[in-house]
């Protein structure tokens, strides 16, 4: 279900920014043009996308990028120049003060990156704040806020100052507060920019933590393409305005749209974000454990491999058999399988990261089976296949 969806959506910073609208949906004129002809700023430039319910869209670029002037137009915090911003179906760009309150107030929570807490509040009364903005009786809202600070790690800490808390508590605080509200949509603008690395690390694997928990709609600003890639699981990429390009982390790494992403995405750890998923092949040559050793051996010769995957009815691995023991068993006159068949074979799922591959490939005599939740097989991995993926070849012959 489409929870968020932006239509030809554009922001113009200027005296008149109607009058170069036209110019701009002509896309003969850049960026700097435009600034230094008519003294106008494009923010953002025919931005369109959609995020689905529970997804976390990532929304990333350098500085001056358009990226927080969008989050920004999606709760109207900066008046859209033109375009639309659908939110359950409804336009909020056409909403009145009245209305677009209250979504603000009950469907839509921000995440600051300098936190914006309020120094002579305890915690228990930052988070509560949204809900005093509500109207909920005291005793609500406080027990509210403590569920919310439980969530995010901060229980016990209800009656501290801000000043009392580190950096990445605080941004602790800035999240219980979004959530204490139960918004369906979270904005998050450089939430986690402001940490050292270990704390925003922290940050990063607790909110993915929650997301499981919690099922929100997130659209998450940031610079950093390590971070995007890591919770993203869609990013749009912008430059001057634009997104350039929109895709899950696999594609942006595995079909960059132009050289501007190129160039981001070209120091990646790539083991950190290509799936097993993706590096696969096909398993054509798999046989029945009721199909006994001739026929085994007869695929492995016709497909020139030693070994061949066992299956049984409903195609679930039971394990690998080789050919040098489908031989053995053929030369006493045998053809039960099951004898024969080594149940030592690493299986993963789809959604497997190629770094958590590698160290199965140490002890493996075999290839990697990718199977579903009922190890039904999907594909099979060489260690060729892995090492590929890490150069960016996923589709090397293999």
């Amino acid at each position: 279900m489409i929870k968020v969806e932006v239509k030809n959506l554009y922001k113009i910073f200027g005296p008149a920014p109607q009058k170069i609208l036209s110019h701009i949906k002509k896309g003969t004129v850049s960026k700097k043009e435009i600034l230094k002809k008519t003294d106008h700023g494009i923010g953002v430039n025919n931005a369109s996308f959609q995020v689905e319910e529970g997804e976390i869209f990532v929304v990333m670029g350098l500085s001056g990028s358009g990226k927080s002037t969008l989050i920004r137009c999606l709760n109207r915090l900066i008046e859209p120049t033109a375009g639309e911003v659908y939110i359950d179906n409804e336009d909020i760009v056409k909403y009145d003060v009245d209305k677009l309150r209250e979504i603000r107030r009950k469907k839509i929570s921000m995440v600051f990156q300098n936190f914006a807490l309020l120094p002579h509040r305890t915690i228990e009364e930052n988070v509560a704040f949204g809900l005093e903005v509500q109207g909920l009786k005291l005793e609500e809202r406080i027990n509210k806020a403590v569920e919310a600070l439980v969530l995010v790690g901060l229980k016990g800490y209800e009656k501290s100052m801000p000043s009392e808390l580190s950096g990445g508590m605080q941004q602790r605080v800035g999240l219980a507060r979004a959530l204490a509200t139960n918004p369906d949509i979270l904005l998050m603008d450089e939430a986690f920019s402001a940490l050292d690395p270990l704390i925003k690390k922290e940050m990063q694997d607790e909110l993915l933590s929650l997301q499981v928990k919690m099922h929100k709609t997130i659209i998450f600003i940031t610079h950093d393409l390590d971070e995007a890639l890591k919770i993203g699981d869609k990013i749009a990429i912008m430059k001057d305005g634009v997104i350039v390009q929109i895709g899950s982390p696999e594609e942006i790494l595995k079909k960059p749209a132009d050289d501007y992403v190129r160039e981001f995405v070209q120091g990646v750890n790539r083991t950190k974000v290509v799936t097993a998923g993706s590096i696969m092949k096909n398993t054509d040559t798999i046989v029945f454990s009721k199909d006994g050793s001739r026929v085994a051996v007869r695929k492995m010769k016709e497909a020139s491999i030693s070994s061949v995957f066992v299956v049984d009815k409903q195609r679930r691995l039971k394990g690998i058999v080789t050919i040098e023991n489908a031989t053995k068993l053929i030369k006493e006159n045998k053809e039960d399988l099951n004898e024969i068949i080594d149940t030592d074979v690493e299986v993963v799922s789809p959604d497997t990261l190629i770094e958590d591959l590698i160290p199965l490939f140490i002890n493996s005599k075999y290839p990697i089976v990718v199977a579903d939740e009922e190890r039904k097989i999907l594909g099979i991995i060489f260690k060729v296949s892995v090492l590929a993926g890490i150069m960016g070849e996923e589709e090397y012959d293999v």
